[in-house]
């Protein structure tokens, strides 16, 4: 019997003699990109609850309380004023629960209203309520204490803070206040650090050798398809740069310009690269002279700078990244499509195989494609604790658009006697922003985990079992077997290095470098030696196996592969349960707030496109509860049209307006 047909069975008929009881859903305040857990309080009517005690015994900061979207999106419930206990049962995600002991100091027998025509009595109250994991508290007792403590004394719980965690790890709940256990897994981690400019921050030894691992693998893909690394200016004219102004206006707001050189004024100001296109097409025109110089395909591996005006946040928006942009030049419109999807096959690629993050690959709509393109393909990734879709990387299809403006044409192979050729164009970019992706999706309140095949170091070898007691001769020879170990590993191919520091506790270690996210811990001590054998721990999840030592070589690079799948697997199982189909507008923002992406009938139309957005963005529904404006408001934007698509029904209209569906799109709120 589930919770629900059970409190309809608790409930009893209407009584003479009744106690009001309320319940309250409050919404704790965090930060803009955080999923909130909601805190619900089951009360007397009579029985104040002062929002400073409700945060003080849920452990959150500045409860509110939520809006009628937050309670359809966590209960099911039409509205706040209609919510009682029995909502509880639809709970879609996590919440906390505190109880008035009020309520519980009533007779067992005493018939509480909770709502208009719903009455049960306190001892089976009670009883439903223990499947929730309620917490009992006396405010009245609360608030007398609240109003006797100096306010110098006075402490509220941070929100998302993690109890008794220790400074040097992360002090912050990931579910809580997501926002800042990125910030502290990025920097604790040993990631990256901030710089004194704003929006700029540095790459650490970790994330960049994740960068290289990225580098090395999709250098390889491309250069088999006879791609070729080049290097050009990072500075570009202002006559260059708005020679195509359809182009460039979605970056004018992002361009920085160099106006300076001392103190004298430049007499044309110097724009620092966006993008490359108009850094690399003049050059084009120049050396392709002849159809036999075609095709012609560089990459750059370099940095870009655009000066966003919005929060920057650290890999996913910064005002300079790396990465990397490919432009090619074909004589036939085949050739370069074939090349646009081969390269976004790619891209998935560096998601899924060596990031362990599953993705979605689709075509952009008309209105979200890249400026001055035919069409842009991209892959479309997902962040299970925000709800959020976040593009990947794209590869677009140029046309003919920025050749018959930079003039970058041929004779036709057929004869002089036919038209000159335009060259056919493709421009596809991959950036660091990957590496962010793979941080929010992995990683715990433990640190970072990183999958094996990216992570810098695969493996840390440590003695343990190493006591005052232990004699000097014994400790040199847990020492020297272990660097035996770590010498073996190396010669597997492994990534390894060994922490003999005997400063420091074993379990200080294992803290460290779970925080860290080095994917095994190879742990070697007096009984090991013995028996000739290593223990090995798994960052993701903990998982022990014993290995002979002789067996190291070819069990541990199965450990990180099996590791590596269970990343994977576990990544796309989330993706997977989030990606719903909805073809009725009724269910589109009550599955947009339950964190979903949608797959939804759509009519291909871009006015249609913006009205969804509009239309599914949160506003003040007038009702008397108090806003929160920290609430998320963004609406539904179109991530992508995916290339696997669900059948659409016979005459399947969209989930807009009236026009008929052509395809599903995939929509959802987005980084």
């Amino acid at each position: 019997m589930s919770l629900e047909e059970s409190f309809a069975q608790l409930c009893v008929e209407e009584s003479v003699e009744k106690t009001g009881v309320k319940t309250l859903v409050f919404k704790p305040k965090t930060a803009k990109i955080a999923v909130p857990v909601p805190v619900v309080v089951v009360a007397l009517q009579s029985t104040t609850t002062p929002s400073p005690v409700i945060a003080n015994a849920a452990g959150v900061k500045e409860p509110r309380l939520a809006r009628d979207d937050l309670v359809q999106q966590h209960f099911q419930c039409e509205s706040a004023k209609e919510f009682h206990v029995g909502y509880l049962s639809k709970a879609t995600s996590e919440f906390k629960l505190l109880v008035d002991e009020q309520v519980l100091q009533t007779a067992d027998s005493t018939v509480l209203q909770l709502a208009e025509g719903v009455f049960i009595t306190r001892g089976k109250l009670t009883s439903y309520l223990q499947a929730f994991g309620p917490e009992t508290v006396d405010f009245s007792q609360e608030v007398a204490k609240k109003e006797s403590k100096p306010a110098a004394k006075s402490a509220v719980a941070k929100s998302g803070s993690i109890e008794d965690a220790k400074l040097i790890g992360i002090t912050v709940d990931k579910s809580l206040d997501f926002s800042g256990w990125y910030q502290q897994i990025l920097t604790k981690g040993e990631m990256l650090d901030y710089y004194d400019v704003s929006g700029c921050y540095i790459l650490r030894p970790p994330s960049y050798a994740i960068w290289e691992a990225i580098q090395r693998w999709f250098d390889d893909k491309i250069k088999a398809l006879g791609v070729q690394n080049a290097y050009f200016p990072m500075f570009v004219s202002s006559r260059v740069l708005e020679k195509e102004k359809d182009h460039i206006e979605g970056f004018a707001p992002e361009v920085a310009w160099v106006t300076r050189a001392g103190s004298s004024e430049l007499e044309e100001p110097i724009a620092i690269r966006p993008t490359s296109e108009t850094v690399m097409y003049p050059y084009y025109a120049k050396w392709i002279q002849s159809y036999r110089d075609l095709p012609i395909k560089l990459n750059q591996w370099n940095s870009v700078v655009r000066w966003e005006f919005k929060h920057p946040q650290p890999f996913l928006r910064t005002r300079e990244f790396l990465w990397q942009e490919g432009h090619t030049a074909h004589l036939t419109e085949a050739d370069a499509k074939e090349e646009v999807l081969q390269i976004l096959d790619y891209y998935a690629g560096v998601y899924e195989e060596l990031l362990a993050v599953p993705v979605v690959k689709g075509k952009k709509t008309e209105k979200e494609k890249f400026a001055g393109g035919e069409f842009t393909t991209t892959v479309e990734g997902y962040i299970p604790q925000t709800g959020r879709g976040i593009q990947g990387g794209t590869s677009h299809f140029l046309g003919q658009n920025f050749s018959k403006m930079f003039n970058i044409s041929v004779e036709n192979p057929l004869g002089p006697e036919h038209p000159k050729v335009f060259a056919y164009q493709n421009s596809w970019g991959l950036s660091t922003r990957v590496i962010g992706v793979m941080v929010m999706i992995h990683s715990d309140n433990k640190g970072l985990v990183i999958p094996p095949r990216v992570s810098q170091y695969q493996c840390v070898v440590l003695p343990v079992g190493i006591t005052a007691k232990t004699g000097d001769e014994e400790r040199a020879s847990i020492h020297q077997s272990a660097k035996i170990i770590e010498t073996k590993l190396r010669a597997a191919s492994i990534r390894v290095f060994g922490d003999y520091n005997d400063n420091y506790t074993p379990g200080w270690k294992f803290a460290q470098y779970e925080l860290k996210g080095i994917p095994l811990r190879v742990e070697f001590g007096p009984k090991d030696q013995k028996q000739e054998q290593v223990t090995i721990v798994r960052r993701n999840d903990g998982r022990k196996y014993t290995v002979k030592i002789a067996e190291l070589e070819a069990r541990v690079p199965q450990i990180l592969e099996e590791m590596q799948a269970d990343l994977y697997n576990r990544a796309k199982e989330l993706f997977d349960t989030h990606r719903v189909i909805v073809e009725d507008w009724k269910d589109f923002v009550p599955a947009l707030n339950r964190g979903n992406v949608i797959l939804a009938p759509w009519c291909g139309v871009t006015e249609c496109e913006e009205d969804i957005k509009d239309s599914s963005a949160k506003k003040d529904d007038g009702e008397e509860f108090e806003a929160d404006e920290k609430s998320p408001s963004m609406g539904a934007k179109s991530l992508c049209i995916p290339f696997k698509q669900p059948k659409l029904k016979p005459g399947q209209g969209c989930i807009k307006c009236s026009r008929r569906a052509i395809n599903y799109c995939m929509f959802g709120r987005s980084y």
